[in-house]
């Protein structure tokens, strides 16, 4: 086995809550594609830690995307999760399929949510209207390929009206946000000079995931936020609105290796099958799937099988 050393540095517990109840964390999907080797890796972080070291899951759909998120995904998606026997502590696979239209854990039934946590930003002067396109902002501010645009602020003193559209952009402030990460140490940056003043709503009405994860967050008092190194960017900006939004307590983050090859390409669909549900149709065990994920996010030196109580033991203190 791998010795991953900041798994021994992790406190235990994770997190300390004032209410004496055990620590929760999430698992996420966006059901915009089918269910994947790298959703496993995020599973086996996520359920690993909490089943090692007292903390809950709690499942979310990330359905906020209505223009490529599919029910046929969703469907699939639960169903390996039962397959995989990776059961949640609170919103488990059945009370989705039983309420489609009005789970508290699925995006896209949250838009009365979303709208008071945004009138309560725009009551207090941090968000404003905005008519800029993604094709305007890439046109006006020189960015390398694959970097992400910087929002120069084009909007923020335009007194745009309201009513002409539908995208609010919160306003970013200059300062930098320090925060530690359980997996990498201590971070630092500054989302005004990463982004600059980033969506929670766009033009077509669609909720951003900046601004919906956020909010979730918040309302199923996440504690720890479990998830891939892809995603450490978007952690400063997004500590930045839970504040604006008033929580009280920030969550912890710890992002994880992402799944890569052998020769540390990230690995995909585009080097191979990966998807959960042809892996079990061509014959492979639960225990085989949670092997072959562990070694590639670098828990293991060898694809042995693994059972779930063998993903806690990876984890445990």
């Amino acid at each position: 086995m791998v010795v991953q050393t900041w798994i021994q540095a992790l406190p235990t517990p994770l997190a300390s809550r004032p209410d004496g109840q055990r620590w929760r964390t999430r698992f996420a999907p966006a059901p915009t594609g089918w269910l994947h080797l790298g959703h496993l890796v995020n599973a086996i972080h996520v359920w690993g830690l909490a089943r090692s070291r007292g903390g809950d899951v709690v499942l979310r759909l990330e359905d906020h995307d209505r223009t490529r998120c599919r029910l046929e995904f969703e469907v699939g998606l639960l169903a390996d999760l039962e397959w995989l026997g990776l059961e949640p502590d609170q919103f488990d696979v059945a009370s989705f399929r039983a309420d489609p239209n009005g789970h508290p854990a699925r995006q896209s039934n949250q838009d009365a949510r979303y709208e008071r946590e945004l009138e309560h930003l725009a009551t207090r002067s941090l968000i404003y209207p905005c008519v800029c396109s993604r094709r305007d902002i890439a046109h006006r501010v020189p960015h390398l390929e694959g970097e992400e645009p910087r929002y120069p602020g084009t909007c923020r003193m335009a007194r745009i009206d309201p009513k002409v559209t539908s995208a609010r952009r919160f306003i970013v402030p200059p300062d930098m946000v320090a925060f530690h990460d359980l997996r990498l140490g201590w971070q630092e940056q500054r989302p005004a000079q990463q982004c600059g003043d980033f969506l929670l709503r766009d033009r077509h009405d669609h909720w951003t995931y900046q601004y919906a994860v956020v909010v979730d967050d918040l309302v199923h008092d996440i504690d720890v936020v479990i998830r891939g190194e892809d995603l450490l960017a978007s952690t400063g900006r997004q500590l930045m609105l839970a504040r604006a939004l008033e929580r009280e307590r920030m969550p912890v983050f710890l992002h994880h290796a992402l799944l890569v090859n052998p020769d540390g390409r990230k690995l995909s669909k585009s080097h191979g099958d990966t998807g959960i549900r042809e892996m079990r149709a061509a014959g492979w065990s639960r225990e085989a799937l949670f092997g072959m994920a562990a070694h590639h996010a670098g828990l293991q030196n060898d694809t042995r099988p693994l059972s779930l109580d063998d993903v806690a033991a990876l984890f445990a203190p």
